[in-house]
């Protein structure tokens, strides 16, 4: 059914009034976990969202934002922004993009698709290039995914595979990037061992190397490039393993920020470069650390950086990264399709609506909250503002971030009664707690809670209602725990930082003067999840949600 075809009118809500300003707050990385040093959220000076917490009992709850609450395969599946955005604004649940790899590999169907047809036409007489997170975090990426492509497309014809890794050390533990290059070098050997000519051609640390997103850095993608393409890189290795195990060797160093290297012969020329009749895939499954590259591969009118050489290949994603750009044009998995989202409904019901935030996280409180999908529903009803981010800096370097911009631009919104809507992100307890810097995300909290206070004051002046919630969990738990729940340490005594999401579930909490009396949580909905709070957000602008969506969250007693 086409969007024109689609009965968009939602229904009044009996009980709520329509016409009150909302602001819908998500606080990013910000989930609930036990008080204790580590918890940067509970360490930091927090006012405002302490008294939402402490303030009305009914109006304050937990939600789940992993696992199959966000659409992922298993309750061990951390959440993360795309996945925690797309629930909150789809108001339902879909498979999400490990979920949908593992089944397409597992049936055998990702062998049989148009994607793979594609690049299986270079199998003949070219390289099969893999670039990806070798890892097993499952953010971004997943080596048995990995594994099973390499078996797969060796079953399949590919007589020569390269495969470019990127360190991780961010959604799993630094340091275990060598655990990971020795796996696949073994997988590799058993390529070999059937007669492929299977081999590690290049790498670098994710933070360092290809991962950057939103623009921010296209140095990032340029060091990927000229290893992976060109074959050049600061340091050259014959293996691997020894790659990493050196590279870590020099002090401070750590997994996500390795310098890129390249492996080469024993007359030290390049054992993989990408040449002309190559086939390229990129097997991250997870869609924002890899547009920058997808450009870079696919699109012949390029300014960025001076690639130098850009060979003629066939390139596919795992995914196709974004819907609106239809990028890569080739992919080896098609994406969930969100129709329907709430913010198209809200439109199409005359709901002006605001969004905001700074580069790392404007694309999840737009395209991701509006169901992978670029651009305004209606240009003439909708204003989407992005500050940019602090570029060619750790974010623990300025933890503030942008927080105070954004709620700048919010209240001004709220205060312009313009918007019956202002919804933005404060990415600053994720961005901030992923560099594992306790005292840094401490300050970044306190920044996020700051800019919380100046939104809900603005809410405050105009009698409207704010909805403030997270997307996952991160800044809340900064250490790796052993079964007991205590601190893991290191062989030398220290403790193991955690820079990854967690499996956390995440507040929210409603309010502000222009709530109706007799608003509460409901008590019949006790594993809710993000997805439910599109609904309940539904219902806060005086609409029912269509029967399809998560229940809601809320109900009006009858006082």
């Amino acid at each position: 059914m086409g969007s024109s075809e689609i009965a968009w009118k939602l229904a009044d809500h009996p009980k709520l009034p329509k016409g009150k300003t909302v602001a819908v707050v998500v606080l990013d990385g910000w989930g609930e976990a036990n008080p204790d040093k580590y918890n940067c959220i509970h360490v930091a000076e927090t006012p405002a969202m302490d008294s939402l917490k402490k303030g009305a009992p009914d109006r304050w709850r937990l939600v789940r934002a992993h696992g199959k609450a966000v659409g992922l395969p298993t309750e061990d599946d951390m959440g993360n922004s795309e996945v925690g955005h797309n629930a909150l604004g789809a108001g339902r649940i879909y498979a999400q993009g490990a979920k949908l790899v593992d089944l397409a590999l597992a049936s055998g169907k990702i062998f049989e698709g148009e994607g793979f047809n594609y690049i299986k036409e270079c199998f003949d007489q070219g390289t099969l290039h893999l670039i990806g997170l070798l890892s097993d975090g499952g953010v971004h990426s997943r080596l048995d995914q990995l594994q099973l492509l390499l078996k797969g497309a060796g079953e399949n014809g590919a007589k020569r595979i390269r495969v470019h890794i990127l360190t991780d050390g961010r959604d799993v533990l630094d340091g275990s990037s060598v655990g990971f290059v020795e796996a696949l070098e073994n997988d590799l050997l058993m390529l070999r061992e059937k007669g492929v000519d299977a081999q590690i051609a290049s790498g670098g640390g994710r933070m360092y190397v290809t991962m950057d997103r939103y623009e921010n850095d296209w140095g990032v993608v340029k060091r990927g490039w000229d290893a992976q393409v060109l074959g050049e890189a600061p340091h050259k290795f014959q293996s691997a393993v020894e790659a990493v195990k050196k590279l870590r060797e020099v002090p401070k160093a750590n997994d996500q920020y390795l310098p890129p290297f390249v492996i080469v012969d024993k007359s030290g020329k390049a054992v993989g470069p990408i040449v002309d009749g190559d086939a390229v895939v990129t097997f991250n499954f997870r869609a924002d650390r890899m547009v920058m590259l997808a450009k870079a591969l696919e699109y012949e009118d390029f300014d960025k950086f001076d690639r130098v050489r850009v060979p003629k290949i066939r390139y596919a994603g795992m995914l196709q990264y974004d819907g609106e750009l239809k990028l890569p044009s080739q992919y080896l998995v098609s994406p969930p399709e969100i129709e329907r989202t709430s913010g198209e409904y809200l439109v199409h019901n005359g709901i002006r609506t605001f969004a905001c935030s700074e580069t790392v996280k404007f694309g999840h409180v737009t395209f991701f909250w509006n169901g992978n999908r670029s651009g305004c529903f209606d240009p003439t009803m909708e204003e989407y503002v992005e500050i940019p981010s602090d570029s060619g800096i750790t974010f623990n370097v300025k933890p503030n971030m942008k927080a105070l911009e954004i709620a700048e631009k919010a209240r001004d919104a709220i205060l312009s009664r313009k918007f019956d809507q202002v919804r933005v992100n404060l990415p600053n307890g994720d961005m901030v707690g992923h560099t594992g810097d306790i005292e840094a995300t401490i300050v970044a909290c306190k920044a996020a809670d700051d800019a919380v206070k100046m939104i809900l004051d603005a809410i405050e002046q105009v009698g409207g209602i704010y909805v403030v919630t997270a997307d996952h969990g991160n800044a809340e738990d900064m250490v790796k725990r052993n079964k007991s729940g205590q601190p893991q340490l290191d062989k030398n005594g220290n403790i193991q930082i955690l820079t990854s999401h967690t499996l956390q579930p995440v507040p929210v909490a409603i309010g502000g003067p222009g709530l109706a009396p007799g608003v509460r949580f409901r008590k019949d909905v006790p594993s809710g999840g993000l997805a439910n709070i599109a609904a309940t957000v539904m219902n806060l602008h005086g609409f029912e949600a269509p029967s399809d969506y998560e229940p809601t969250l809320v109900e009006v007693a009858d006082n």
